[in-house]
């Protein structure tokens, strides 16, 4: 296909998309005349095939091909219903997956959903990766300011990793933070969170700030006190994960943390370089408990 054909199509098409709620769809009859249908009917055909494949690769087909009903004017100036559907970009990948790449235009929207389609996904990836990082480095921080305030209230810094334990086996149903380094298979020097999903970081976060909180509020000034509540805490947040489905205990670990820091910073350096200057992200090398 030539160049100047590419341009005039991938023109076309974005010129058709639409964006509603921050969501990103393409109407059915506005794609017809670019996949090269002539009539509605054989069009209407295709879409069920794609329809058929969304379902069978698990999908909601709903989710992806939405009825809708538009307003078009006639000659005399009045307006009459026509049913049409939206498809998202992957309702619209498999639609072109299912036509005839025999045609140059349906041969065009293979490659270009497909493109679209996985550029979402690498957004979705890295958005979570970093969601991630910032997660694992927010405990850090918690657990630093955690330490802290043992230290003032205790005069000395031991009963943190003591604390810390108690609430790893509250968060995780009985289990040590050994055990649980064991059943995820971290290395023996690395910290547990550094191989903990999200959710579990954060969760382990939220206690954190809650003993923070109450040992300051409540002037706890001894290590069972502290202890006691830190215990509580964790008891308390692995109830609400527990209403939601979820067993901490029970989740696969995730990639070492530091892997993913290291990938992210890297694709950063691969980007265009602005006037500004951003710190390097940071990464925890306290305790390995």
């Amino acid at each position: 296909m030539k160049s100047d054909k590419i341009a005039e199509l991938l023109a076309q098409f974005e010129a058709i998309a639409r964006k509603e709620d921050g969501v990103e769809f393409w109407l059915a009859r506005e794609l017809q005349p670019l996949f090269g249908y002539e009539r509605w009917e054989n069009f209407a055909t295709l879409l069920e095939r794609a329809r058929t494949a969304c379902a069978k690769a698990g999908q909601a087909v709903d989710d992806h091909f939405r009825e809708v009903t538009k307003m078009v004017p006639l000659g005399s100036g009045a307006l009459r219903p026509v049913e049409d559907v939206a498809l998202t970009r992957y309702g619209a990948y498999l639609l072109a997956q299912n036509g005839d790449p025999r045609k140059e235009a349906i041969a065009f929207a293979q490659t270009y959903f497909a493109v679209q389609t996985r550029r979402q996904e690498l957004i979705e990836a890295r958005l979570a990766e970093h969601e991630r990082v910032q997660a694992r480095q927010r405990l850090t921080a918690s657990e630093k300011e955690l330490s802290g305030v043992i230290f003032e209230r205790l005069g000395e810094g031991d009963s943190f990793a003591r604390i810390r334990s108690k609430g790893d086996k509250a968060l995780f149903g009985g289990l040590t933070t050994q055990q649980m380094k064991d059943r995820l298979g971290v290395p023996e020097a690395r910290p547990l969170a550094d191989f903990l999903p999200t959710i579990t970081i954060k969760a382990k976060d939220f206690a954190n700030e809650i003993t923070i909180h109450n040992a300051r509020e409540n002037d706890l000034a001894s290590e069972p006190a502290i202890s006691a509540e830190h215990v509580k805490n964790n008891q308390e947040v692995r109830k609400l994960l527990g209403k939601r489905g979820i067993q901490p205990e029970n989740l696969p670990p995730a990639e070492d943390v530091r892997k993913v820091e290291r990938r992210l910073a890297s694709d950063e350096k691969k980007l265009p370089k602005s006037s500004g200057k951003r710190p390097p992200p940071s990464t925890d090398e306290g305790n390995a408990e």
